[in-house]
């Protein structure tokens, strides 16, 4: 129920972001939503135990930032962002802890 909650938070505060217009592409979230919906499936990955993992976008292109424990780690968050509708590329500027 938790995450739940979490995830309806999330995407509030998309819309806020967004303003509620639509893109010339028709996606109504545009940028603001694909992050919130990489975000939300990044926190609901269970391989992922990590909260420090930043998400932004531009023209459809997901950046991750920040630290995980592994490469494997790194590899799962590349890899969830990737199947996240809407998002064109995949940039990992994500370092792994020594």
């Amino acid at each position: 129920m938790k995450g739940l909650k979490r995830t309806a938070i999330l995407l509030s505060f998309s819309v806020l972001l967004a303003g509620g217009c639509a893109t010339s592409g028709g996606d109504l979230f545009g940028d603001a939503g694909i992050t919130t919906r990489v975000k939300t499936a990044i926190f609901n990955e269970p391989k992922l135990k990590v909260m420090d993992i930043s998400v932004s976008t531009d023209d459809r292109v997901v950046t991750l930032s920040g630290t995980v424990k592994s490469r494997a780690e790194r590899a799962t968050a590349i890899a969830v962002a990737r199947k996240v509708e809407g998002v064109k590329a995949v940039k990992s500027d994500l370092k792994v802890q020594q």
